[in-house]
């Protein structure tokens, strides 16, 4: 782990303008955790968000690993409101690893007032955690020998109760033991091949890509980092209001009635009291970053998906199959500026309209899109 010595605590409310270069440069694949624990840190009022941030930190010193990153700061503003409120033994217990977390945090890498500090007694004694175990084939051997057992004992009861049993007796018992049996390991086959059907591995075609236009953009007016959009997408119920942390990047002015492109069906966020309904997607390199454009003639609502992957979108992406975790990471820009979703060992297949004419971004190339 890096050294904590080496870094400058910032202060509380210089948070959302500290830099990221202060920090260790992030893969693919913890800058999509990254994201993943800032979208969380925005409704920390759902049991599921801090339950998802308190198992994330269970085997990590920080939300991305060993090393801190910016996201740990964003993350930490967020979390140390809630958790000053855990009084009770129980709940402490219940997030152990976010304390331990914000502490680390608020001792090395945030510089944080005297009253407002997460206080942490460490000389409390917590029950000890307990996790679930998953059933396996063992189990189910166990269980199979328990019926077996219980069938033996209860011929065994009624042998002692009426004597001998027939021959025949004896035969339409075993047989339907035999069947019972049979109907259980059906059952179990038939609720497996159906989890089987539900879980198919996450692609692009499961994430709502759309053409979204921005009628009017204003700043957030509790966040000096997020603008909040009011994006016209084909809904039958009118426009979504979508928080956007560009307010670094791009100016108001360029935010006004444009097209852009938008994810739809990601779950809505509370992000400091505005709830947000989706993302615009943009592509950034070395702290620059630019819109994804949608074809040229392009209205609101039309579908976008990448080529071969033309399916019906998920009506909203579960947070826990992490979908777009695992898919986000393969997009990325071309020389020609064109937005692509490459699996290892194939061909890219181009962000796309139904007239296969592809999405650019203006200027980026090798760049990160999200």
């Amino acid at each position: 782990m890096t050294d904590l010595q080496s870094y400058k605590p910032v202060s509380l409310s210089d948070i959302d303008s500290a830099p990221e270069t202060q920090f260790p440069e992030l893969n693919d694949e913890q800058k999509a955790l990254a994201a993943q624990y800032e979208t969380i840190s925005g409704r920390l009022d759902e049991k599921e968000s801090l339950t998802l941030l308190n198992d994330g930190l269970r085997t990590s010193t920080f939300l991305t690993g060993n090393q801190p990153s910016k996201a740990d700061l964003v993350v930490f503003k967020a979390v140390l409101p809630v958790a000053a409120q855990w009084k009770d033994t129980d709940k402490i217990a219940a997030y152990r690893h976010i304390i331990r977390w914000a502490d680390l945090v608020q001792n090395t890498l945030v510089s944080v007032p005297d009253a407002n500090k997460l206080v942490v007694d460490h000389n409390v004694e917590l029950p000890r955690e307990v996790k679930e175990k998953k059933k396996d084939k063992k189990d189910d051997k166990k269980e199979d020998k328990k019926d077996d057992k219980k069938e033996e004992t209860k011929a065994k009861e009624e042998k002692k109760a009426g004597g001998e049993l027939t021959e025949e007796e004896k035969k339409a018992r075993a047989e339907a033991a035999k069947a019972k049996k049979a109907a259980k390991a059906k059952a179990k086959a038939e609720l497996n091949a159906k989890q089987a059907a539900t879980q198919a591995p996450p692609n692009p075609a499961m994430v709502d890509f759309r053409v979204g236009f921005i009628q009017k953009a204003v700043k957030h007016p509790d966040a000096d980092s997020l603008y909040m959009s009011t994006i016209e997408m084909g809904d039958e119920d009118g426009p979504r209001t979508i928080c956007s942390g560009l307010v670094k990047h791009v100016a108001l002015e360029d935010m006004q009635e444009r097209y852009v492109v938008v994810i739809a069906n990601l779950k809505p966020v509370t992000m400091r009291g505005v709830k947000s309904c989706g993302m615009v997607l943009c592509a950034s390199k070395d702290g620059k970053v630019e819109f994804v454009n949608p074809p040229p003639g392009s209205k609101a609502g039309d579908k976008l998906f990448f080529e071969d992957f033309n399916g019906t979108p998920e009506k909203q992406l579960n947070p826990k199959k992490k979908i777009w975790e695992a898919v986000q990471p393969k997009f990325t820009t071309t020389e020609s500026f064109e937005i692509t979703y490459t699996e290892e060992g194939k061909e890219p297949k181009k962000l796309v309209n139904e007239k296969g004419e592809p999405c650019k971004n203006s200027t980026l190339v090798a760049a990160n899109v999200s």
